[in-house]
């Protein structure tokens, strides 16, 4: 399926939406008495089982064995102190 097939957003949008909804959520947990940490294990989990029914638990291994690295280049912090 591609991005101008009827009803599909294009990925850019897509991404906005679900990390806008996805924060809500996060906040949402956090205002109800759930930890930050305990969020972000939460939906650690739920990523990587997704994923993983989506393309196989091999597949998911090798895209986290880059994670190491990129973590500590910086390509998912959002704060810089």
């Amino acid at each position: 399926m591609s991005d101008s097939d009827a009803g599909v957003l294009p990925d850019d949008e897509q991404k906005r939406i679900a990390l806008k909804l996805i924060l809500e959520a996060w906040d949402e947990a956090v205002d109800n008495g759930c930890a930050p940490e305990m969020v972000a294990s939460s939906a650690i989990f739920a990523a990587l089982t997704d994923m993983i029914e989506n393309y196989g638990e091999q597949a998911v291994a090798d895209m986290v064995a880059e994670w190491p690295d990129r973590i500590r280049e910086g390509e998912f912090t959002l704060n810089t102190k």
